[in-house]
């Protein structure tokens, strides 16, 4: 019980502090900001689902279509900063909330953003995949997967609890806070963004140009 109880553990700090669900809250108040509490609810119900079963599919079947496909963890970083980046810059130009979303195109929309950029890369980006495969692989027992899949679900819906919470703090903040907020996270987004590309790039200069 003591091995499975710190798998577990470890496995909820590592999934916790990459996913950041608290860091990445005010994105998802801003890219729903037009949605009402019920739309809000559904389009971070689907993106924690969606999530979900990324990482299963991939902690299962990652490493297999990884070599199958010869794409590296680290290719996935530097895509993953691009797309952060970009959608970094539209925050920091207030792009993502300045046009009214109308009734017919909600659930287009809601579809759309809980896909991607909610669903991924937002929670289950290149960190979380490469989390999944890491962790399935120590996993030396079909209990330890179990206890992987339980703690995967409860993160997911950890996320869920603290998304749904948004609605709360948008009402608490006003149209001028979340602003504000979007703006500010915008800039954090794009540095992020810079991180995670060039942790990509520095492996891959590394193997093209010999350095040990």
């Amino acid at each position: 019980m003591a091995e499975y109880f710190t798998f577990a553990l470890m496995a909820f700090t590592s999934y916790f502090t990459i996913i950041n669900p608290l860091g990445t809250m005010p994105v998802f108040m801003t890219m729903t900001g037009d949605l009402s509490s019920e739309e809000r609810k559904n389009t971070a119900k689907k993106a924690v689902i969606v999530a979900f079963f990324t990482m299963v599919g991939f902690a299962i079947l990652g490493e297999l279509l990884f070599n199958f496909f010869g794409i590296s963890i680290n290719a996935l970083r530097m895509v993953g900063g691009i797309l952060f980046f970009f959608m970094g810059q539209d925050m920091l130009n207030a792009r993502l909330a300045k046009s009214k979303i109308q009734k017919d195109e909600i659930k287009k929309y809601v579809s759309d953003i809980s896909v991607t950029p909610l669903a991924i890369p937002m929670i289950c980006g290149p960190g979380a995949i490469t989390n999944s495969i890491l962790l399935w692989d120590q996993a030396t027992s079909w209990q330890m997967r179990g206890v992987l899949f339980a703690i995967m679900a409860f993160m997911m819906l950890l996320t869920f609890v603290i998304f749904w919470s948004a609605t709360k703090i948008m009402k608490f903040l006003g149209e001028t806070g979340n602003k504000v907020m979007m703006r500010l996270m915008g800039l954090i987004v794009m540095v992020i963004a810079i991180e995670l590309f060039f942790s990509g790039l520095r492996p891959i200069l590394r193997e093209i140009l010999m350095i040990g």
